[in-house]
């Protein structure tokens, strides 16, 4: 079967979301503008998350994984999400579901003309300080980037897949990738996206790591900027 859109879902520690990730990934499946799978990545999960993740492949048309020997990191699923993906979009979404999965059909009507389509969280159920944490993170980014986005940590993203396979994936870098397809040359958009407060589960980061992890990548960034290799190839005889 020939699908267009592979939705990335990073997993770790997420048993009690599960099952409702699973009832509304088939919900959005049936009605998806576009014929997409879901692809969960188990990074390294302690609880009983990588055996319901095989339930659901089991016995759900559509679902996929990979599972990592230990847990890497939000960044590297993400990336061993884009280099298993064989479709001509990738899509991703965190497992807790504050955002919606019916979401990634607004995203999919701007995906022909922009080669990274990112939503915007709109009326965000976090708490005050979360909020606040997440608001500076953003400027500090801005500030260094110029890639004009609002929200780059919002879970609800789509992007081509031949750019994300591209990107130079490090840890803290998921927090760039408009930036990252700025840099080959890719046109970016933002869109209004619903927001949840997480029924579920934990959040697996804090006050300081959404502060001081991504001021350190965007020195880290600036590095990437500086050394990129970007190139077009005018003519060939292969």
């Amino acid at each position: 079967m020939e699908y267009d859109l592979t939705v990335i879902i990073p997993v770790f520690n997420e048993e009690e979301n599960l099952e409702r990730v699973k009832n509304e990934m088939e919900s959005f499946l049936k009605l998806a503008k576009k014929k997409s799978k879901v692809l969960f990545v188990n990074d390294g999960s302690q609880d009983n998350s990588l055996l319901i993740i095989k339930k659901i492949c089991k016995e759900t048309q559509g679902f996929t994984f990979i599972s990592f020997d230990k847990n890497y990191g939000l960044s590297p699923a993400i990336k061993a999400g884009f280099d298993f993906a064989d479709t001509k979009l990738v899509g991703y979404i965190d497992a807790d579901l504050q955002t919606s999965p019916m979401d990634f059909n607004i995203l999919l009507k701007y995906t022909d003309e922009f080669q990274l389509v990112t939503g915007v969280r709109s009326n965000r159920k976090d708490s005050f300080t979360k909020n606040m944490s997440s608001k500076i993170a953003n400027g500090i980014r801005r500030a260094f980037t110029h890639d004009g986005m609002d929200d780059t940590g919002c879970p609800l993203k789509i992007i081509h897949t031949e750019y994300a396979k591209r990107i130079p994936m490090f840890k803290g870098l998921h927090r760039f990738l408009p930036a990252m397809i700025l840099l080959q040359n890719g046109k970016v958009k933002q869109i209004p996206v619903q927001h949840f407060e997480r029924i579920a589960g934990k959040s697996k980061f804090h006050l300081w790591n959404r502060l001081l992890g991504p001021l350190s990548d965007c020195f880290a960034y600036l590095w990437m900027k500086k050394k990129y290799i970007n190139y077009k190839v005018a003519e060939k005889k292969l």
